[in-house]
């Protein structure tokens, strides 16, 4: 079976490392013909994963025709910027392959969620949705991770379920698509909030208490948009949440982190613009999507705050006595 995976960045890659566990019919479409070149030359992408040897029966392309051409599986792996776009070009070829959505984040335009995107161009239901605890370096090192996948069709979780896991990949299903792309969007915003406690010099009891905090805060959201509470305490949910708000290889926990330690200015915008940080584009999206449904979330607004408004990041200590 031949398994599509549109984006090669570090996650896609990893993903095609666990694909290739179980067939060796895998093609990573890349919109650059640069990137396709040094992959196929290096056979590795030293800027993202430099220890990943990726195997030699991947195929790069950058045509999408031949890329989707007789896939059992397309897997959308881009940054969420760039899923319509991506998607909108897919469907051009074709529109009825099952697809699998491992890009996290919302719309800045529009607020959607990435299968509502996706849903624009695809008029079936063969969709489904992954997100867990699993950075792409972890992925590639095969040790044993978990991931949530979602979708309302149960042939999509079987044919994913058949395709993805192995040995060192679990996966847990759900229906509840909309609460796993919620937990799986908003925990990069909350992980900078975490780093910035971190930087601060606060100890692992005061992250503790935030992540406990975000928790609830996340799963009233998810009853709040239309979701499943107890989405929460999945892969997506508390698994995430755990790994991204602890953990150094974050790059959204890094950038609250050099916030908390009051790093300048100038330093703190050279890691924003030279890091891809899916948190920022998230905080945006979400802060006008709480606005637009009406909903309360006080700490995305005091991020908001910090990021974009100059507010005190010590605001964040008070905000947790007094929540």
């Amino acid at each position: 079976m031949k398994v599509t995976i549109l984006g090669a960045g570090a996650y896609g890659l990893a993903l095609s490392r666990m694909f290739y566990e179980n067939t060796k019919n895998i093609v990573v479409w890349t919109k650059f013909e640069d990137e396709k070149e040094m992959l196929d030359k290096e056979r590795c992408h030293k800027k993202v994963l430099k220890d990943f040897k990726i195997p030699n029966e991947i195929i790069f392309t950058t045509d999408m025709k031949e890329a989707v051409k007789d896939s059992s599986l397309v897997v959308i792996a881009t940054p969420a910027a760039f899923i319509d776009s991506t998607v909108k070009e897919l469907c051009t070829y074709d529109s009825n392959i099952p697809i699998l959505i491992a890009s996290k984040g919302i719309e800045r335009e529009t607020c959607l969620f990435a299968h509502d995107v996706v849903k624009k161009y695809i008029k079936h239901d063969k969709i489904a949705v992954i997100s867990g605890p699993t950075f792409a370096v972890d992925i590639v090192s095969l040790v044993p991770v978990g991931l949530s996948i979602a979708s309302k069709d149960e042939d999509t979780i079987n044919l994913v379920t058949k395709l993805l896991s192995n040995k060192y990949l679990k996966l847990r299903a759900t229906d509840d698509m909309l609460g796993v792309e919620i937990c799986g969007s908003i925990k990069n915003v909350i992980a900078i909030a975490s780093g910035i406690i971190d930087g601060m010099g606060l100890p692992i009891s005061t992250k503790a208490m935030f992540i406990t905090e975000s928790l609830h805060d996340i799963k009233e959201l998810i009853d709040a948009l239309g979701g499943k509470k107890y989405t929460i305490l999945s892969f997506a949910g508390f698994g995430d949440l755990l790994l991204t708000c602890t953990s150094e290889k974050s790059r959204n926990f890094n950038l609250g982190r050099i916030i908390g330690e009051g790093k300048s200015k100038e330093e703190i915008d050279e890691y924003m613009n030279n890091t891809t940080i899916e948190g920022l584009y998230t905080l945006k999206s979400i802060y006008q999507l709480l606005n637009d449904k009406k909903v309360s979330m006080p700490i995305i607004d005091l991020v908001n705050d910090i990021i974009y408004n100059g507010k005190d990041k010590k605001e964040l200590i008070k905000f947790l006595i007094e929540k």
